[in-house]
């Protein structure tokens, strides 16, 4: 059998594109397939980009304190900018690397061929020896809820919506729900948000997350833990969101924020052997293999760790075993965890209760934000750098931030976890000189913080 292709790529966000690059530099012949009308997935279209730049946005009104003068629109046009920046650098990097980009829908007709439909109804067939499915995730709708009304949103449509909210419902307290919230928040907007659990972001470390329920009370937001919805109802005047606890909650609109569900649906994989999880993840072994071998599938689609940055390196690595028939890289062990409240979180390795349960022998520093002159000058000192280290070998164990910038600062102590036997220890930031004043002296403070409390 001929084929068209070597390899072709399914979907074109963070671990497609990382595919289709691999694919082209090993010399393959490749085509990406996306069933929007530009690259760069729901990364760049309706998640991480939009969502970040509208932070941004809002942060720089917030330090003018311009609230009255912007409305929710005019930050989504600042975003889009972002957008048309990103889609045009990544169209490049397909041009440049002749991989083809197809617009339309993919599905298989056999375990070598995909058929793409188009957008005005054309059909075009495709083969490949090898594929890679990087389709993404969606918010997860239930059935009883009207996804179809505009004042009730997800995370795909909430940057489309086209008045000024005045009051909004977040349900559901994860990432997605605890970013919104400072968003909304930041913009004077009133808050609820509804969590079925009984504190936020459990798989962060407790003070952290303790840190953050203050900071979002204490802007306004109104936290309701260990709730859960009985029904939604929604009408010209508002949302009226229905607890099973009997409470009623009536704001203009409800963001639903509980749960993801895998794109796997649609594409023919059943036909082909190909298994999906009751969450919609296609099923891969350690290499990214489906249950046919030349088809991968990476990112959200397979699940954990549900990254952007993750996804961009699985999609190599794939492609990698997919070429080479073996790939000596994998994930690194630590992967850091950025979280876009405002202000942010960000945390690498373990946490007070994974270091207890496993009864290591640890200790703490902390640096506190509102010391470090750098924040002092630029106002933002809300936050801190917490270490966590063994008692005796004083090896770093966890690094946990809170405050701003804190997915930058946390690279620094990626670096040095990284580092094989000594070199990874406390003492590389007592002995290390850093600039002053800047945030990454933070790592100084809390080291000698650490050390302190072992004498």
């Amino acid at each position: 059998m001929s084929y068209q292709y070597d390899v072709i790529v399914i979907g074109s966000g963070p671990g497609g594109e990382g595919a289709a690059m691999k694919a082209s530099k090993e010399g393959k012949r490749v085509a990406v397939i996306d069933r929007l009308s530009e690259v760069g997935g729901n990364c760049t279209h309706r998640t991480t980009i939009p969502s970040k730049a509208l932070r941004h946005a809002v942060q720089q009104l917030a330090s003018v304190g311009r609230f009255r003068e912007a409305g929710f629109q005019d930050l989504l046009r600042s975003a889009e900018s972002v957008i048309r920046q990103q889609v045009s650098m990544r169209r490049t990097f397909y041009e440049r690397n002749l991989v083809d980009v197809i617009c339309g829908n993919a599905v298989f007709i056999d375990p070598h061929t995909v058929e793409t439909v188009f957008a005005d109804g054309g059909r075009e067939r495709h083969t490949a020896q090898g594929f890679v499915i990087a389709t993404g995730s969606r918010p997860y709708r239930p059935p009883d809820v009207d996804f179809s009304h505009p004042r009730i949103l997800d995370s795909d449509t909430v940057l489309s919506v086209k008045e000024n909210p005045r009051s909004i419902t977040i349900y559901g307290a994860g990432v997605i729900g605890c970013e919104y919230a400072s968003i909304f928040r930041g913009l004077r907007i009133k808050v609820n948000l509804i969590n079925s659990r009984d504190r936020l972001l459990a798989f962060l470390d407790d003070e952290i997350v303790d840190a953050l329920s203050y900071h979002l009370r204490d802007q306004g937001v109104l936290i309701r833990h260990h709730e859960e919805y009985g029904k939604v109802e929604v009408g010209e005047d508002g949302v009226r969101l229905h607890l099973k606890s009997n409470k009623l909650i009536h704001t203009d609109f409800l963001l639903w924020a509980q749960g993801r569900t895998g794109n796997s649906d649609g594409m023919g994989l059943e036909a082909i052997g190909v298994q999906t999880n009751e969450r919609g993840s296609i099923v891969v072994n350690e290499n990214y293999q489906t249950a046919q071998p030349h088809i991968y599938a990476v990112g959200d689609v397979v699940g954990y760790p549900n990254l952007a940055s993750a996804a961009y390196d699985q999609g190599r690595f794939a492609v990698t075993h997919l070429v080479f028939g073996m790939c000596e890289y994998h994930l690194v062990e630590n992967i850091p965890t950025g979280i876009y409240t405002i202000p942010e979180i960000s945390s690498i390795g373990l946490t007070e209760r994974e270091l207890t349960d496993k009864k290591v022998p640890y200790e703490m520093g902390h640096a506190f934000f509102r010391h470090l002159a750098r924040a002092q000058i630029t106002g933002r000192t809300t936050g801190m750098l917490k270490l966590l280290f063994h008692r005796e070998t004083l090896a770093i164990l966890g690094i946990h931030c809170f405050g701003d910038q804190a997915s930058e600062i946390i690279h620094i102590g990626q670096a040095i976890m990284a580092q094989p036997g000594e070199a990874n220890t406390l003492m590389y930031f007592i002995n290390t000189t850093f600039n002053y004043p800047t945030m990454a002296e933070a790592y100084r403070v809390a080291a000698l913080n650490g050390l302190n409390r072992l004498r």
